[in-house]
């Protein structure tokens, strides 16, 4: 199969209106009418994991992070991505990215978050007004444990789910946690939401210093990292790829780009 024809699978699942204004998310580099030879996933793009796919043959790599954000006047390899543009038009390697879009589509980033922790009756925490899907779109979600957990024992099962260094949080409550919001990366703007659809927890990949003042007693604030938060994003990429294409050669990346490293 072409690769168009796997990013067409991948824009009907999260298509690209639902992005926010500021991302640029889509093809990054590359001509979609080449013969697909596999796909390699993963969060960030980093010469590494060009180097992987090179190594594999695949001639596609999807990421959730795009990796061009602004414009070039000259690509000169003066920085990473300079660099990656460069040996991915070398070597015939198509990039494409699917990063807000996915966050806000119907079962899309943190929908797969809220499964990972085992929460029920999930529904979009802030839904967005003019969605191009019939389902429910929007950033962040909200849902439900089956029975309550206490705060130390919940923050140390979303540890070693999310395999996190170090969760930051606020004080605890004294409060049994049930009521779960979620919002993977850098989802801080969602708190006030959280906050008013009645919320024990908020978790999330990227909370401010000074966004923690003022909400003790109120709900618990854990930030685990964004890398950490949006992790099995792959996973998602994998079930698309695999169930239109199962005859591709589809992996994850082996490579970490965790760019925060923990003592």
């Amino acid at each position: 199969m072409k690769i168009k024809e796997i990013v067409c699978a991948l824009e009907r699942f999260a298509p690209l209106p639902l992005q926010d204004g500021f991302d640029n998310a889509g093809l990054q580099i590359g001509l979609t009418d080449a013969e697909a030879t596999g796909a390699l996933l993963c969060l960030d793009v980093t010469e590494a994991v060009i180097d992987e796919a090179i190594m594999l043959g695949y001639n596609l790599i999807v990421s959730h992070h795009p990796l061009i954000f602004r414009g070039y006047k000259s690509i000169t390899g003066k920085d990473y991505v300079e660099q990656c543009i460069m040996k991915a038009i070398k070597n015939d390697i198509v990039i494409y990215s699917a990063h807000t879009n996915l966050d806000n589509a119907p079962e899309g980033v943190n929908f797969k978050i809220a499964e990972k922790i085992g929460l029920k009756n999930v529904q979009v925490l802030d839904v967005k007004e003019q969605s191009c899907c019939e389902e429910m779109a929007g950033a962040g979600v909200i849902g439900e444990l089956d029975m309550p957990e206490g705060e130390t024992e919940f923050l140390k099962r979303i540890k070693k789910t999310f395999e996190v260094g170090c969760i930051k949080h606020n004080k605890l409550t004294g409060r049994e946690v049930q009521r779960v919001a979620i919002c993977g990366g850098a989802g801080a703007f969602l708190m006030p939401l959280a906050i008013r659809q009645q919320a024990d927890v908020f978790i999330t990949g990227e909370i401010k210093y000074h966004d923690y003042f003022g909400h003790d007693g109120e709900i618990l604030l854990a930030e685990i990292g964004h890398y950490e938060s949006e992790q099995y994003t792959k996973e998602i990429f994998q079930t698309i790829i695999r169930e239109m294409f199962p005859g591709l050669p589809v992996q994850a990346t082996r490579v970490n780009t965790n760019p925060i490293k923990y003592m």
